[in-house]
């Protein structure tokens, strides 16, 4: 079982639909029983999947493992993929780690799951902290997002930086995120780093809050669901060699 964290330092960088169109593809592409766990208080990815699940404060009692993990999991639309939702009770999740002083936590609930899933994908919150600390001990693979721009880009340099130093880090794939090309910031970024994954800015992503539905489900022939697929045959790649 291979657990791939959504991760930025940064907010705003599109992980959330990054994570549900990879737990799509994980799900649809690889036929991988797959868990999409929402760790974001928003519960954008939550919102998205599971849009009328009545709402809970139950998030944080799975970390404080008061409650267990399969209590909360929920089916969603899409076969082979399955929910651990937010709420938000997640909200003090950096506070809370730092009371129950277990640096592996992540790692031990999502290892309880591994009979049940051959792929985690975790939408992360934002943050350089304690529970960025437990994500990258519990992490198979990080995806990274990164805007085009100078902040963004600092913010993924940081990480990199901070994962550098750690012995058995897990490896870091950067994707250039809600690219537009008119840009020539943007251009001149993608010129930099021709190899990177690329992620356009496209109405259709943006259609994912209201069809609640990832974009391979209602646009499975655009270009957008051919960048995630071949970003995700990259991901189970890389999970293989390890």
């Amino acid at each position: 079982m291979a657990r791939i964290a959504v991760y930025s330092s940064k907010g705003g960088v599109g992980k959330t639909t990054i994570a549900v169109n990879l737990a799509w593809a994980a799900a649809t592409l690889s036929s991988r029983r797959t868990l999409l766990w929402d760790l974001d208080a928003q519960g954008a990815a939550s919102f998205i999947l599971r849009p009328n699940r009545s709402g809970g404060d139950e998030a944080r009692a799975v970390i404080e493992r008061d409650l267990a993990p399969r209590k909360l999991i929920v089916p969603t639309p899409v076969p082979n993929l399955d929910l651990l939702p937010a709420d938000a009770s997640l909200r003090t999740l950096d506070l809370l780690f730092a009371e129950i002083d277990s640096k592996k936590r992540l790692l031990r609930i999502s290892e309880a799951l591994d009979k049940n899933y051959d792929r985690i994908i975790i939408d992360c919150p934002p943050g350089l902290g304690v529970t960025a600390d437990q994500i990258i001990r519990g992490a198979s693979l990080i995806v990274l997002p990164v805007i085009p721009s100078t902040l963004s880009s600092r913010a993924a340099g940081e990480l990199i930086e901070h994962l550098g130093g750690r012995k058995g880090a897990p490896p870091v794939v950067p994707v250039f995120n809600l690219v537009d090309r008119r840009r020539l910031a943007h251009r001149t970024a993608l010129a930099a780093a021709p190899d990177q994954h690329v992620l356009p800015m496209a109405s259709m992503v943006e259609q994912m809050a209201d069809r609640h539905a990832p974009v391979g489900t209602y646009a499975g022939r655009s270009p957008v669901t051919g960048v995630i697929s071949a970003l995700w045959r990259d991901i189970e790649r890389r999970v293989a060699a390890d």
